[in-house]
């Protein structure tokens, strides 16, 4: 615990350090020229440092599949949150990416200045319904330029089996857009947990699955994700859990992962589990 506590602490060290530097870098950059490929560049080394931090730091490897699925032309790549890992793993797969983000850490110097020249989208949570239209414009344009969208859909990063909260937001892009949307699985918090300051070793995966075409019914599109994401999530969840956790394994997770091994309900959540 002691030797991992450390081992944690130094890849926070490195992985803070050199986002701020990067930040200060590539922002400055975006304040002067605006979009450049110099821009895409680090952040492509920002993403595999990262990764490469993760496993020879902290121990944690890196297993992305499914890339296969994701449609050449403009998608919105819709997944599950649960660490900073899910961005680190589905960076090199988005080509141009246009990340969703809340407008407060556009409002970050150098870093919102960065992410700005990434055709990043903002989206003002203070304004609810009525932040929307702007959503929409602003990812329709995006689309438009050729990017992939990539938003989380519960808005903020879950523990490992928590209960699901899939919010209408990408409902509406899915109605509205009528593009190609790749569900994306992972299993990433059980490595590194939302508000743990101890990661753990072990191999964190992620899945890109087939993609759910236009045309669906609202309903029927929340439905399909939702099921696509979280099925495959469990599955690779309980996968690590039967190979084996170097982690200690809190009482409420153990329950739930029994339970999902043998195909009872989950317990009510209690506390929140990382």
């Amino acid at each position: 615990m002691v030797v991992q506590a450390i081992r944690s602490l130094l890849f926070y060290a490195l992985y803070l350090l050199q986002t701020a530097v990067l930040a200060i870098i590539v922002g400055t950059d975006a304040l002067i020229r605006g979009r450049t490929g110099f821009g895409w560049a680090v952040a492509r080394y920002w993403g595999h440092a990262n990764l490469f931090f993760l496993r020879w730091v902290v121990g944690i490897k890196t297993d992305v599949q499914g890339a296969e699925n994701i449609p050449e032309g403009p998608c919105i790549i819709a997944a599950k949150h649960m660490s900073d890992w899910d961005i680190f793993a589905i960076l090199p797969h988005t080509r141009r990416p246009a990340f969703i983000a809340k407008k407060e850490l556009m409002d970050i110097p150098f870093f919102g200045w960065a992410a700005r020249s990434f055709d990043t989208i903002r989206i003002d949570r203070s304004l609810g319904s009525e932040a929307i239209p702007t959503m929409m414009a602003d990812a329709r344009a995006a689309l438009d330029r050729g990017c992939r969208i990539i938003i989380f859909p519960e808005g903020t990063r879950k523990a490992p089996l928590a209960p699901h909260d899939y919010r209408y937001g990408i409902v509406r892009m899915y109605e509205a857009l009528n593009t190609p949307v790749v569900p994306v699985a992972l299993n990433s918090g059980l490595y590194w947990g939302r508000h743990s300051l101890v990661l753990w070793p072990g191999t964190s995966r992620a899945r890109f699955l087939p993609a759910i075409m236009p045309g669906l019914s609202p309903q029927a599109f929340h439905r399909e994700l939702t099921d696509r994401i979280e099925g495959e999530t469990n599955r690779l969840i309980l996968e690590a859990f039967d190979r084996g956790l170097s982690r200690p394994i809190p009482q409420e997770l153990r329950e739930r992962l029994e339970s999902l091994r043998d195909g009872r309900p989950p317990p009510p959540a209690e506390t929140t589990t990382s």
